[in-house]
């Protein structure tokens, strides 16, 4: 029986490049070098690393000024600014030093997602969104003042919005509709169902697919894929998280796109080669690389 720890074994190579929309790849085992070399040998020649705090979203500009193969998308996840309000010790300045917490806390970190937002290697606001799995009633109004200033930065800068969406389906799209979406909206790790699909496509928002796609459980999500339009799909790791079947439970990175761009492509009904050249096509207009 395979270790549940050990990474899965490389997949049969794509035949069509494609790119990971969303991962994280300095929270996985290895090198940056290492961990785009293993994806590249299957296929997976772009990668969009995001940042979820300051510090973050900083290593991801770096890392992709660094790397032609990745962009970067900068944001303070909605389960970040709660923290910063709060005080908590995670919740870091610009400069470094503990913050005390507050509003002023949390537009000193916001005012530094703006200054990453500008530069030409950045080219995504995000993951930025509503968290109300993680994140109770106490924190609402600080996520929500985060993902409205979020989506600011992104139309200001004329970046796309990457969109986190956990357990806050009708919020998320009521914040969207009040201050208007930027004309490229990502929701990554697409959580909703089929009749949210719908309405995604009608206002022109790509759903990025995870390995989550190819649970048992995850009919609901299947369901969605099979609706969405093919020029609005992307698909996407969310490394180090949501390895794919037969692999669940077990560390994921870019490497595994493969094995859920295939599942997907089987629920489509459609051929593995002409999957790929959509979500290709779909990730580098979506992000205007």
């Amino acid at each position: 029986m395979a270790d549940k720890d050990a990474a899965p074994p490389l997949p049969e190579p794509l035949r069509v490049p494609v790119a990971d929309s969303h991962t994280h790849l300095d929270m996985q085992a290895g090198t940056v070098d290492e961990g785009l070399a293993k994806a590249a040998s299957v296929g997976v020649t772009t990668v969009v690393q995001v940042g979820c705090d300051v510090r973050g979203s900083q290593w991801a500009a770096q890392t992709a000024a660094e790397h032609d193969s990745v962009h970067a998308a900068v944001a303070l996840h909605p389960n970040e600014a709660p923290r910063i309000v709060h005080g908590d010790p995670d919740g870091w300045s610009r400069q470094g030093a503990r913050v005390a917490g507050g509003d002023a806390a949390l537009d000193e970190a916001l005012a530094e997602i703006d200054r990453l937002a500008a530069l030409p290697q950045v080219k995504g606001v995000g993951e930025t969104g509503l968290d109300y799995f993680r994140t109770g009633p106490e924190g609402m109004a600080a996520q929500e003042r985060s993902f409205r200033a979020h989506i600011e930065i992104a139309k200001r800068h004329g970046k796309a919005l990457v969109i986190h969406d956990r357990e806050a389906h009708e919020d998320v799209l009521r914040v969207l509709k009040e201050e208007g979406a930027p004309e490229r909206t990502v929701f990554h790790c697409y959580s909703g169902d089929a009749a949210m699909a719908e309405i995604c496509a009608e206002r022109g928002y790509f759903m990025s697919f995870a390995g989550n796609v190819t649970f048992k459980n995850a009919q609901g999500l299947r369901d969605a894929l099979a609706i969405a339009p093919l020029e609005l799909v992307l698909v996407e790791t969310d490394a180090p998280f949501l390895t794919p079947a037969p692999y669940r439970g077990r560390p994921n990175a870019p490497y595994l796109i493969p094995v859920t761009l295939r599942a997907m492509a089987e629920v489509r009904g459609i051929g593995e080669d002409a999957l790929a050249e959509a979500v290709s096509a779909n990730t580098a207009r979506a992000f205007g690389y």
